[in-house]
């Protein structure tokens, strides 16, 4: 037999020449702890770090030898190498300048053909959180702990508590793994949807004290970029809804709370430390407003929880109404005809004049949702006004933004009094956008073809909305941003804006203006880049309208550009890295699935529009539990494989004609009546886990 040394070493984070190294045996396992007596509990900088194992035989050093130039290490290696076992070195203080090291050891004895194994830990426990990246002008910043800091005491607690626990967490994690990668779908679509999951686990988000979710856009290497939880960008991510609903629902909670103003306008930046006064910036965003009114719709619909929609209804109506307050200083749609005439911001950072099928769109499948809301809390009254507004405002759009091809914006360009209104409310305005060499209004869309000019649908398909606009014209405007806004090489693409693809890398530009259609002089900002969550967005809703092989195009050429040589797989970029616009990747999971969901009714549905000689299988998640459902010639299989499901009814359109012959559950025969695909059961069906549902046909 061999006897195999493995050892972590680990440099004390606390500050120089305040760093003690500490061993200590707790609970079976060996760690040891890193910290400093010299900090105060309330500073910033307080906290510790542990390492820990397994391992039954170890040996350990507290301290690396100090000394200057590249001694320490020299005299590590020498110990390391050195035959026999690490001895251990401590002293009695900390040292001025130094930042110890310390290693912990596992020795393994292995006989020929057999193995060994050990675990480690790295843990840590900061548990002071301030606002660093946007500092308070109050002083001295204002401290709240991480909500880790509020489970474990320590590192050494949370050490511990991985390696008892490991099995089952290891376990869990990997079935996670094993069931959405063993999904029929394409791999390039598995790396999609699994690679921007990673984003819940980046410093993308920080969970606060109480444990809801706050986000930045991306990171920079030692920040979060763009704070906020940015609410015209969150609204693209429906991984955590999915994975994760009340986390999800907890970060649009705390606009609900501390972003929204008396007159509903919601300030798309959230500030903390919560409670601080709200961001600056004078104008809400259309998309990020409009777009929390549709999650809250999908998060009901996702949970069933009409108890939270109860306790959040005046919030939500407040979101939707602000689009014709009177102290709406953007005048979005004050005349309340369901079209947005007015100054409206968006997630392109700069302001549209006039109506266009994008923004209005949204604003529509919020009046939509609103409406059934409103239905269901039994405000007869409100529902009708609003489902009056969408009615109108849909037939306007359809009728007036719509050029045979594609949906557009309408504005003249050359009209400067379309800015002199909002001079009284903005007295930059002029000159912010009015370009006086050219005589033209700047950062407009104006004729060209943009990327989200159907973005509505695609959160209504996702959600169960239905219809936000005509579904002809919403496939033709699909086709066309296929024709004119992917580019399947970028090398006669003029690009002023930030490169986020090149030379002969393909992409879906953010907008493009075909021939004969008129281009600002100057257009809207970032129209040449492209964005990897917009383009998951048109390509999810290419699948759910048809356009499945377009939109399995449009992914691949994504994943091309994040192939793990000329960029990060795990890491897309768009402002900052980790970017959470891409987390809308996960509605291709939905999309070629045909998942749809329900749980105010208990209902779910299942429908791939595209399946392999009959056969598929793919990753499901409903928020209180997740699973695989398996599809063949003759049978349909759901099974549980975390958490529990119960459902009422479970629709199945792509049976067309087939009759169902029987329902299974765990061998058990249960009785059902059919409404045409819909399998509707006597009694509802409660799965836990590892528990199935068969489907015979």
């Amino acid at each position: 037999e061999i006897v195999y040394t493995v050892c972590l070493s680990v440099q004390n984070p606390l500050p120089a020449g305040t760093t003690i190294n500490k061993y200590e045996r707790e609970g079976g396992y060996h760690l040891i702890k890193m910290f400093s007596t010299k900090i105060p509990e309330d500073d910033p900088r307080y906290g510790d770090l542990t390492i820990a194992t397994d391992a039954s035989d170890i040996s350990y050093q507290e301290y690396w030898f100090r000394g200057g130039w590249f001694d320490s290490l020299q005299v590590y290696w020498k110990d390391f190498i050195a035959p026999g076992r690490l001895k251990n070195r401590s002293y009695q203080s900390p040292q001025e300048g130094i930042r110890d090291h310390a290693s912990l050891a596992a020795h393994l004895k292995v006989r020929a053909g057999g193995f060994g194994e050990a675990r480690f830990i790295i843990a840590w426990n900061f548990p002071n959180c301030y606002n660093y990246w946007n500092p308070e002008k109050t002083g001295r910043p204002t401290i709240w702990k991480n909500y880790y800091a509020r489970i474990f005491k320590n590192s050494a607690e949370t050490a511990v508590y991985c390696l008892k626990n490991w099995n089952r967490l290891y376990s869990d994690t990997v079935a996670f793994r094993d069931a959405l990668f063993s999904s029929t779908l394409p791999s390039f679509i598995l790396d999609a949807v699994s690679a921007n999951i990673s984003i819940l686990k980046s410093p993308t988000v920080l969970r606060l004290e109480d444990g809801s979710l706050y986000g930045f856009e991306g990171c920079h290497p030692d920040s979060g970029c763009c704070e906020g939880s940015c609410m015209h960008v969150w609204s693209y991510a429906y991984a955590p809804l999915f994975l994760f609903p009340k986390l999800d629902r907890s970060m649009w909670d705390l606009h609900y709370k501390f972003s929204m103003r008396e007159d509903g306008h919601i300030s798309f930046r959230l500030q903390l430390p919560l409670g601080r006064e709200q961001w600056g910036f004078p104008h809400a965003a259309v998309d990020g407003q409009f777009g929390s009114v549709i999650r809250a719709y999908a998060y009901w619909k996702l949970t069933g929880d009409s108890d939270w929609l109860r306790a959040n209804w005046q919030s939500i109506k407040k979101s939707i109404e602000y689009a014709w307050a009177e102290t709406n200083e953007d005048k979005w749609d004050l005349n309340r005809d369901g079209v947005l005439e007015g100054r409206q911001h968006n997630t392109l950072d700069v302001e549209l004049f006039g109506p266009n099928s994008w923004l209005t769109g949204i604003y529509l499948a919020a009046l939509k949702a609103g409406a059934e809301m409103a239905k269901y809390l039994g405000e007869v009254e409100k529902a009708k006004e609003y489902m009056e507004m969408f009615i109108k405002g849909k037939r306007w759009v359809e009728e007036n933004l719509f050029n045979g091809e594609y949906f557009y914006q309408s504005i003249d360009l050359k009209d400067k009094s379309i800015l002199e209104k909002y001079v009284s409310s903005d007295p930059n305005v002029i000159n912010a956008y009015w370009d006086e060499e050219h005589e033209e209004i700047k950062y407009q869309i104006g004729e060209g073809c943009g990327i989200d000019q159907v973005l509505a649908q695609w959160h209504a398909n996702i959600c169960g909305l239905g219809e936000i606009l005509n579904r002809e014209k919403v496939k033709s405007a699909l086709k066309s941003i296929y024709k004119y806004n992917f580019k399947r090489s970028m090398r006669n693409h003029f690009n002023p804006c930030r490169v986020f693809s090149l030379n002969d890398e393909a992409g879906v530009v953010i907008c493009e203006w075909p021939p004969g259609r008129k281009k600002p002089i100057i257009p809207v900002p970032y129209a040449e880049e492209t964005w990897c969550g917009t383009e998951y967005a048109v390509a999810s809703h290419m699948i759910q309208e048809g356009m499945v092989e377009e939109g399995l195009e449009i992914v691949k050429a994504v994943r091309d550009r994040y192939d793990g040589e000329k960029r990060n797989p795990w890491d897309e970029i768009e402002c900052g890295s980790n970017y959470a616009r891409s987390m809308s990747s996960y509605a291709l999971l939905l999309a070629l699935s045909g998942f749809k969901i329900d749980m105010t009714n208990g209902e779910i549905e299942f429908n791939p529009p595209k399946m392999q000689n009959g056969e598929f299988k793919c990753f499901w998640s409903a928020g209180t539990g997740w699973g695989i459902v398996e599809i063949s010639s003759r049978k349909i299989l759901l099974t549980v494989k975390y958490g529990c499901l119960k459902i009422k009814a479970i629709s199945l359109p792509f049976l067309g004609d087939k009759e169902v012959a029987s329902v299974v559950v765990d061998g058990r025969e249960v009785k059902y009546e059919m409404y045409g695909n819909k399998i509707l059961f006597i009694e509802p069906i409660l799965l836990e886990k590892e528990a199935s549902l068969t489907i015979l046909t």
